[in-house]
């Protein structure tokens, strides 16, 4: 199984009028996956839910849309903002409000979407739903992708992808050099050679790599290799994409070696990482500043990897290039729910 997908779809969220285009784009995108007309309604009708939320409790924020592809195509849907936060445990029960409403809105979403999760904080909330049909077998992988080209360019350098194999998990973030459509077809041309044998030696799929994107830009690269049954992480990069590790007594960074996939670079062989079983296993591209730290976020770590991956993109985009955030949840049978 391999998983890619498209950009995240960003709905600004700032007077009413947006609430009801918010609804309805992600209604199209509900049909577009084959949902009928129940489904598309549920999905509706928590997007209405959470873009009122966002104007009544936060002033301002955004609707975060994007398709989930796998073995269960879904819809996901991320509500993120800059407010004051809120306590769940007294917010998601139906009938509590702040403001003398219904207070229906997080309880609707959380009786509605297959797969629910909030974080929030002095920072602001990130609120998760995911959609999949009801008559299908779900297969909700722990994983989660913020994907943004600069200026939401409809073309973006970025590219990711993640393959499952039975105990092994393969995950690869591209960064073509520069941004536009000649970042894009570098990309494009080494994601091409890494889904020919996406399992093979992180080391050797960079050479692979690198002999596909010659006569491009080229661009950053980073593999990482997670088998299950030895809990053991392999991990190679060239440029500057950043890796992490987090779950263990503290973070472990997984450096990359200078270079440009597709033009020069040394050949290293890959690092192996131990016991890397329940950790989080977070790539991201230099659209995103790399001094962070999950800690300084209490509880988030414990969230589900799309809430992780929005809340840094919330607060540490740089906003000069595109940017992509893969975390995935490193565990022996990589916790389908």
């Amino acid at each position: 199984m391999t998983l890619n997908g498209s950009l995240t779809q960003v709905l600004r969220i700032e007077d009413d009028s947006q609430i009801g285009h918010a609804r309805r784009t992600a209604q199209k995108l509900a049909e577009s996956q084959g949902f009928d007309t129940v489904d598309v309604g549920r999905v509706g009708l928590v997007v209405t839910e959470l873009a009122s939320n966002i104007l009544k409790h936060a002033v301002h924020g955004t609707i975060h849309l994007r398709v989930l592809p796998g073995p269960s195509e879904g819809v996901e849907v991320l509500a993120v903002d800059r407010g004051p936060g809120f306590d769940p445990a007294r917010c998601l029960p139906d009938g509590f409000s702040t403001r003398g409403t219904q207070g229906i809105g997080l309880g609707a979403a959380l009786r509605q979407a297959q797969v629910f999760d909030v974080h929030t904080d002095a920072r602001g909330s990130v609120v998760l739903a995911r959609f999949y049909p009801r008559n299908s077998a779900i297969e909700d992988l722990r994983y989660g992708v913020s994907q943004h080209s600069l200026h939401d360019d409809p073309v973006c350098g970025d590219l990711w992808a993640v393959c499952i194999r039975d105990e092994k998990c393969v995950a690869l973030v591209i960064d073509g050099l520069g941004h536009g459509p000649a970042a894009e077809q570098a990309a494009r041309a080494g994601a091409s050679a890494f889904l020919r044998h996406p399992t093979d030696e992180p080391a050797s799929l960079l050479d692979d790599m690198h002999h596909a994107m010659r006569g491009t830009r080229g661009g950053a690269v980073a593999v990482a290799h997670y088998d299950g049954e030895h809990r053991q992480l392999r991990f190679n990069g060239i440029g500057n994409i950043g890796a992490l590790l987090v779950g263990g007594e503290r973070p472990r960074g997984l450096p990359s070696h200078p270079g440009i996939v597709g033009l020069q670079y040394r050949r290293v062989a890959s690092v192996a990482y131990p016991d890397c079983g329940g950790q989080l296993l977070i790539l991201y591209s230099d659209g995103l500043q790399s001094r962070w730290n999950l800690r300084d976020y209490p509880g988030l770590t414990f969230r589900h990897p799309a809430i992780i991956a929005a809340v840094l993109h919330r607060d540490y985009c740089r906003g000069k290039d595109d940017v992509t955030v893969l975390v995935i949840a490193l565990e022996s049978s990589h916790d389908r729910t």
